[in-house]
């Protein structure tokens, strides 16, 4: 939450000032950073400095996304890591191009439908052996560094390695949110031992290390993909699960490969917004940045009622196809061009009343989420874009025996209603929160952007497109201004909206904008 205090100074000439910046918006809580070589950005200072020592060491954007990640699963184990998945936009300069990568694992191929109707199992657990689906960070590491990179792999982990081996502080959030991990999954196997000091998670300015996981990366680093995904490692992960009650197996491991996609986009005023197609929700993005297009948002003013009114209503029609629609495209016909088609926006906008709010809202007819994001750029003019997460905080619990990570829950976001997009099959990849995005103007990289929160993503995304092309806001203030989040029933799992949800304000909307909704 952000605060503006007001320093009320008397001083000799009897002049007062009432502001803490004197250039810029006042939600914004610095300058924009410039840089002339190279950027890394991530939501943990030491992981920014990894990947800004690899790009000094002569490594490009896409070794110091690696690199970053690795240090930040290490670092920040409460919202991502090599048990996880991840997905990529990256921008090559020689090629003036973007390329996508999606990186998230499917299904153990042993695991049936009908398993949880025989058991009685209504939705899948958050927790345990059941949500875990193939981890797969460590593929799309390899993918982008094969396809990409330019030193060696041992030289983009030497830094994780580092810190998993010596020990590094831990921060507040991240201290705060272990121990409630801690209260969660103290009882299950191998947390105590990985995640604790002395039987408990570090606090705030203890210096924790991972053994464990400082092997794994060595093993990672020295055999490549193959070094996780058969041989000892996968051998571990898979007797784990199973002898947990699971059904990921060796030979889902063995098979995994992650997918090179075509981003999608929309224009927006000029600018073209760039997203990844289901199974992930970046498309909800563009159907909100399309149906509010029409609208001249610049003259309703940042923060205002009528504004906030706009974009909630957009989000409902955009969510209620995310919520029917989204699924994994190697077992669906999902008709993306259309959704995020001018076309279809234009044939759903008139359902947005300038002064009503709807209760409820029905998914088009079509015709035939706790993560980290970073993003790198270099000297080249190479950027990425790049956003992984274990799902639900750490994860599922599941954490395999001497190997330093928890494997994600991320198979908790399938439908068990087997006419639905989304619905659970063995082999299949779940409806995804997170996505990376990326904005060109007149086929040159403009922005590389993302953000962390589940279905709040999308909502993001355009906001902070808004923020820019249409409040005028340079960077920063894009990234800081309070943000607008709309939350209901509807869900890639199942669920209506029936009672038009609930709207979320950061603070620093103002009070008399706020009543005007109520």
């Amino acid at each position: 939450m952000k605060y503006l205090f007001y320093f009320f100074l008397i001083i000799i000439n009897f002049k007062s000032f009432s502001q803490d910046r004197i250039t810029g918006k006042l939600f914004s809580t610095r300058s924009e950073v410039i840089a002339q070589n190279g950027m890394v950005a991530t939501s943990h200072p030491l992981a920014s400095q990894v990947g800004v020592d690899v790009l000094k060491s002569g490594g490009n954007a896409i070794d110091a996304a690696i690199a970053a990640n690795a240090a930040i699963g290490l670092m920040e184990p409460t919202g991502n890591g090599i048990g996880g998945d991840l997905f990529a936009i990256i921008w090559i300069e020689k090629d003036k191009k973007l390329y996508g990568l999606n990186a998230s694992g499917r299904s153990p191929k042993n695991l049936p439908l009908s398993y949880f109707k025989e058991n009685n199992i209504s939705k899948i657990p958050a927790y345990g052996p059941l949500p875990v689906s193939v981890p797969g960070c460590v593929d799309g590491w390899f993918e982008m560094h094969d396809r990409f990179g330019k030193l060696t792999m041992k030289k983009i982990l030497d830094p994780a390695i580092h810190y998993a081996e010596n020990g590094f502080p831990v921060t507040e959030l991240v201290a705060h949110y272990m121990k409630l991990s801690e209260k969660r999954f103290i009882n299950y196997p191998n947390f105590k031992e990985t995640y604790t000091i002395g039987g408990s998670t570090p606090v705030k300015g203890q210096i924790f290390k991972n053994k464990f996981l400082a092997n794994t990366f060595r093993v990672i680093a020295k055999e490549g993909r193959k070094g996780f995904y058969e041989g000892p490692l996968a051998k571990t992960i898979s007797e784990f699960i199973i002898e947990q009650g699971g059904f990921l197996s060796y030979d889902d491991l063995k098979n995994h490969k992650s997918d090179w996609i075509e981003p999608v986009s929309t224009n927006y005023r000029g600018f073209d917004v760039w997203e990844l197609p289901p199974n992930g929700q970046g498309i909800a993005a563009l159907q909100i940045l399309n149906l509010l297009e029409k609208f001249d948002i610049k003259s309703m003013g940042f923060g205002s009622a009528e504004y906030i009114h706009h974009f909630v209503e957009a989000k409902k029609i955009a969510f209620a196809d995310r919520a029917k629609y989204y699924a994994d495209m190697d077992f669906n016909k999902i008709p993306v061009d259309y959704l995020i088609s001018k076309e279809y926006a234009d044939k759903r906008r008139s359902e947005i009343s300038k002064t009503r709010a709807a209760r409820s809202v029905k998914a088009g007819e079509i015709e035939n989420g706790d993560t980290i994001y970073l993003t790198t750029a270099d000297n080249e003019g190479n950027m990425v874009s790049l956003i992984q997460s274990n799902y639900r905080g750490m994860g599922s619990g599941m954490v395999p025996p001497k190997l330093g990570f928890m494997l994600q829950d991320r198979g908790e976001l399938f439908s068990l209603d087997e006419e639905h997009f989304n619905a659970y099959a063995p082999g299949k990849r779940p409806f995804h929160t997170i996505i990376p995005a990326f904005i060109t103007k007149d086929q040159k990289p403009f922005i590389s952007f993302g953000l962390m929160g589940g279905a709040m993503q999308p909502q993001g995304h355009a906001q902070v497109v808004i923020n820019l092309v249409d409040f005028k806001m340079n960077l920063q203030e894009a990234g800081d201004a309070p943000r607008i989040r709309h939350v209901a029933d509807e869900q890639p799992t199942g669920g209506e909206m029936l009672d038009g949800g609930e709207v979320s304000l950061e603070s620093g909307f103002e009070y008399k904008e706020i009543r005007k909704l109520m």
